[in-house]
C-alpha cells in the first residue's frame, strides 16, 4: 500500500505486526548464549534470521552491524558461517559482543571454574562506590561481588577472564535490587540470594551453552567506532547491514547501564562517552526545515544522515540494508522517524524496498491527552 505522512513522503509501506516481538531481546531471553546479558534495546536472534532470508544473505557473506548492541546479529551469523563486523560506541556492548562470539577451550573454563570457586572469601572495601550502586545490592551481595571481581583480574587468559567477567556481570543482576524503567534506573527491595550461588549456576550454564554449539566457521570482528565515521572500514565491502540504531527519546544507555559500568569497567568514565545518537543539538544543520523538528530530533536525523553516508559507503553495489527504527513521541506531535530516514537514505542513493511497520502504540501526554500512534518499523533498502 501507499502511505503519505506529514503530507509530502511516500513509500511502499506494509503492516507486518505478527513481527512485533521479533523487533524485541525479548525471544532471545530462551536462546543459549544470546541470553548471557540481558539487553533490553536490542533485537532477536530470530529476527536476524529472517532477515538472512529476505536480504539473500549466504554462507562467506560479509554483514555488518554498526550499532551491534549486545551481538545479536553477530552471533547468529557465526551459527550459519556468515562473516560478520559489529561496531558500537559503547565499550560495554563491544566487550559483551566479543564475549559472546569468542571461541573457547572447555576444559581451560572448567579447571579456572574450579579454581576460582575454592577460594577463600576476603571481605573488599565499598566505600568508594556510588550511593547508587550501594543502593542496587545488599552489602553482603556486594562484598561477593567486588571479591569474585578482585579474584578475576587474576585469571592470566583474557578470553577466560572475560568470559567469568561477564558471567559475575549476569550474576549481579540477579541480586540486584536494581531495576531498568525506560530510561530510568529504579530499586526495589526483595529477598536476598547468596550471589556465589547464583554464580555458579550461570557459569555452569554458560559452559552447558558452548557445549551444544556447531559453529560452520566465519570471521566474527568487533570494533568500539562510531557509525557516523567508520573509516577503518573498507568501502564496497559488505553485502549486507543488519542493525538498529539507539530510537529517538530513547538514548541515554550509558546512564541505564551506569551500574555496570562502575563495577566492571572502572576505568571508563561515563562523561567520556557522548551517548550519541541526536544529543547534541549545537551547530544543527536542519535537514527537514519545513518541519519545524524538535532540536533534538534535529541533531538525530543529523547523526543519523551520516551514518547512513557511512553504510552506503561500505555496502557493495546491489548490498542490501535492514534497519530498525522507531518515530519519536513528543508533547506536540510524532515524529515519522521512519520516513524521514527513508528519505534522507534516498537523498544519499539508497533505493527504498518496503518500509515494514512491526509495531504501533498510543502515545498520551499526561496520561490523558491523546498525541497519536508511534510505529517501530523495519527500513529494507538497496544500494
Amino acid at each position: 500500500m501507499q502511505n503519505k505522512r506529514e503530507g509530502f513522503l511516500s513509500f511502499k509501506i506494509e503492516k507486518m505486526y505478527d513481527l512485533g516481538n521479533l523487533v524485541t531481546f525479548i525471544p532471545n531471553k530462551k536462546v543459549p548464549i544470546h541470553n548471557w546479558f540481558y539487553f533490553k534495546e536490542g533485537f532477536s536472534r530470530n529476527f536476524v534470521l529472517l532477515m538472512l532470508d529476505w536480504l539473500d544473505i549466504k554462507i562467506g557473506n560479509w554483514i555488518l552491524d554498526p550499532f551491534c548492541g549486545s551481538g545479536t546479529t553477530l552471533l547468529t551469523s557465526k551459527e550459519f558461517g556468515i562473516n560478520a563486523v559489529g561496531v558500537d560506541a559503547s565499550p560495554l556492548a563491544v566487550f559483551v559482543t566479543q564475549v559472546k562470539t569468542e571461541d573457547y577451550d572447555l576444559d581451560k573454563i572448567k579447571d579456572y571454574s574450579r579454581k576460582l570457586f575454592s577460594k577463600k572469601f576476603e571481605r573488599c572495601e565499598i566505600k568508594g562506590l556510588s550511593s547508587l550502586t550501594k543502593r542496587a545490592f545488599s552489602k553482603y551481595s556486594l562484598e561477593d561481588i567486588l571479591f569474585f571481581k578482585e579474584e578475576i583480574k587474576k585469571i592470566d587468559d583474557p578470553k577466560i577472564r572475560n568470559f567469568f567477567t561477564l558471567a559475575l556481570m549476569n550474576a549481579s543482576s540477579k541480586v540486584s535490587y536494581a531495576y531498568k524503567d525506560g530510561g530510568v534506573i529504579k530499586i526495589r527491595k526483595k529477598p536476598n540470594i547468596p550471589l556465589k550461588k547464583i554464580f555458579k549456576r550461570i557459569v555452569k550454564k554458560m559452559v552447558h551453552d558452548l557445549k551444544k554449539v556447531n559453529y560452520k566457521g566465519s570471521e566474527i570482528k568487533v570494533y568500539i567506532g562510531d557509525a557516523r565515521k567508520m573509516d577503518f572500514l573498507q568501502s564496497d565491502f559488505f553485502d549486507a547491514v543488519i542493525t538498529s540504531p539507539p530510537y529517538l527519546n530513547k538514548i541515554e544507555y550509558t546512564k541505564v547501564y551506569s551500574i555496570e559500568y562502575e563495577l566492571f569497567f572502572e576505568d571508563f568514565k561515563i562523561d567520556s562517552l557522548r551517548s550519541y545518537i541526536g544529543l547534541n543539538p549545537k551547530h544543527i544543520r536542519d535537514l527537514f526545515p519545513e518541519l519545524n523538528l524538535p532540536d533534538v530530533a534535529k541533531a538525530y536525523l543529523q547523526d543519523m544522515n551520516d551514518a547512513l553516508r557511512e553504510i552506503y559507503r561500505v555496502l557493495k553495489d546491489d548490498g542490501r540494508c535492514s534497519m530498525i527504527v522507531a518515530e519519536g513521541a513528543f508533547p506536540d506531535r510524532i515524529v515519522p522517524v521512519d520516513l524521514l530516514m527513508a528519505n534522507l537514505a534516498e537523498k544519499i542513493g539508497f533505493k527504498i524496498e518496503k518500509i515494514i511497520v512491526a509495531k504501533e502504540r498510543v502515545v498520551t501526554r499526561e496520561r490523558i491527552f491523546k498525541i497519536g500512534k508511534a510505529r517501530e518499523s523495519i527500513l529494507i533498502m538497496k544500494k
